[in-house]
């Protein structure tokens, strides 16, 4: 029978922790193809180690299947499986050698002893450790540390290497060379190899396929080249590489207006859609002010060894430009960019919706805030009897069980503040992206959904902050 083209598949996957509630991975669905080198790419807390710890049988999902080869493996146990495991903290044995380490697996499986010598040899020559077998462990260096813990997990010649975060504890220099020799072991190997990092320059360097992840979900999955040049919304721009990511709107065909101009560009979207423009540092270009498409004062010149990282004031907008040329604080300079350099996305739509109850009073009460509003006004046809009842457009007592009250806020509108009590909601910054002349954020609430926030003003990750919704900014409509 022939081969499955997908190794590995996941199919709907959600993980929920049961302590509180709190969903690590949400609907996941994803192929890898046998021989990919697939990564996947986030920030701290997206679930993607959460995901590898799934496939290798350390963790069983909520919801969902995983298909080894086209069998159901969601609840065989991880020693049953075909795949190996390569941790950030190695996790090697300190009373043995190299050659006990790598063996010890073998040895569990009660494999004739030259069988186990073959092998040994041939991963530690695969690891370029030959000669290195009566070494202790902590006589090594880290990135020798690294190559024994790979070489242990070879040595069991698994379908699929699973890779958590591996170079973590390398410093810059090593972490380079063991991205390029990890490369080349699995060119030469031709086993899957999933691999879990939060470093874009790894993710980049090394795979055939990148899943970018946030809060759970998969952003996108491609090509190093299409995440990279072809970025589906906001959080990969940000995330992947340098971008200046602004917010602007369609004025015609390839025409797209943003940082108070008007751009060629070569994405045709219907004129009059709101847009997020992103543009990469090395692709705007200086130019006399008078030639520039925009202009601006330059405020920050940092030498990157490369190149000059020049940051400009454009009216409200700050912009990024990476250049091998440098220039002076305070010069005023023009900038253009080539069409083909503008990436054109349509704005996602990050109107904030809850949900308010009708208490007994008749008022309307959201996370135990009553809000001061009258329901009459926004229940279409209501009105009060002389008991201050609620009645429908019949006369009839409105229902508070069955009736909600749906409350819409666009993110500019809501105000972030470090005075807890004056919120009313409450939670922690999970996310932010800046977008030119604001940031926009994300926060973590443990209520049903997370808020989008627009503000000016730059937060910190994790900041603890209330948010203020103000009743006037509020739209409502009645949901039964």
């Amino acid at each position: 029978m022939a081969q499955a083209t997908n190794i590995i598949e996941l199919k709907h996957i959600t993980k929920i922790f049961d302590d509180n509630g709190f969903a690590a991975v949400s609907d996941f669905n994803l192929e890898v193809k046998r021989g990919e080198f697939v990564t996947f790419l986030g920030p701290s807390g997206c679930g993607k180690t959460t995901t590898l710890r799934m496939i290798a049988g350390f963790d069983i999902p909520t919801e969902g299947e995983i298909l080894l080869n086209g069998e159901d493996i969601t609840k065989l146990p991880p020693n049953k499986r075909p795949i190996n495991t390569v941790f950030q903290r190695y996790a090697l044995f300190p009373h043995m050698n190299i050659y006990e380490n790598i063996a010890f697996g073998l040895k569990q499986k009660k494999m004739p002893k030259d069988e186990i010598t073959r092998k040994v040899k041939k991963v530690l020559e695969l690891v370029d450790l030959e000669g290195f077998e009566h070494r202790k462990i902590n006589t090594l260096s880290g990135g020798q540390q690294q190559r024994v813990a790979i070489a242990r997990a070879l040595v069991n010649e698994p379908e699929i290497l699973l890779l958590d975060e591996p170079l973590g504890a390398l410093d810059l220099k090593m972490r380079k060379e063991m991205q390029l020799e990890l490369k080349a072991m699995h060119d030469e190997l031709g086993i899957t190899f999933i691999y879990v990092t939060h470093d874009q320059e790894e993710a980049l360097t090394m795979s055939d396929k990148i899943v970018v992840m946030s809060e759970g979900r998969m952003q996108q999955i491609g090509t190093p080249e299409d995440i990279y040049n072809e970025p589906v919304n906001a959080f990969v721009a940000d995330f992947i590489g340098d971008s200046n990511i602004f917010n602007g709107i369609m004025t015609g065909k390839c025409l797209a207006r943003f940082c108070g101009a008007q751009w060629k560009c070569v994405d045709d979207i219907a004129e009059g859609t709101h847009i997020t423009a992103v543009v990469r540092p090395e692709d705007i270009n200086f130019t006399e002010p008078s030639k520039g498409t925009i202009q601006g004062v330059v405020t920050s010149v940092i030498f990157k060894g490369m190149h000059y990282e020049i940051t400009v004031e454009s009216g409200k907008n700050e912009i990024v430009i990476q250049s091998v040329y440098s220039a002076k604080i305070g010069d005023r300079v023009g900038m253009v960019v080539d069409p083909d350099n503008i990436h054109i996305m349509i704005a996602e739509d990050h109107t904030n919706f809850i949900i308010g109850s009708i208490t007994k009073e008749y008022s309307l009460e959201y996370n135990d805030h009553v809000l001061d509003v009258d329901l009459k006004d926004l229940i279409p046809g209501s009105s009060r009897d002389s008991s201050g009842r609620l009645l429908d457009s019949n006369g009839e007592e409105i229902d508070i069980r069955r009736t909600k009250i749906q409350i819409s806020i666009q993110p500019q509108d809501i105000t972030m503040t470090d005075d807890i009590e004056q919120g009313l909601v409450e939670g922690y910054i999970s996310n932010l992206i800046y977008k030119g002349d604001h940031y926009s954020y994300v926060i973590h609430t443990d209520l049903e959904q997370d808020f989008v926030v627009d503000d000016e003003y730059l937060w910190n990750m994790d900041d603890h902050v209330g948010l203020i919704l103000p009743i006037e900014k509020m739209k409502f409509s009645v949901k039964k």
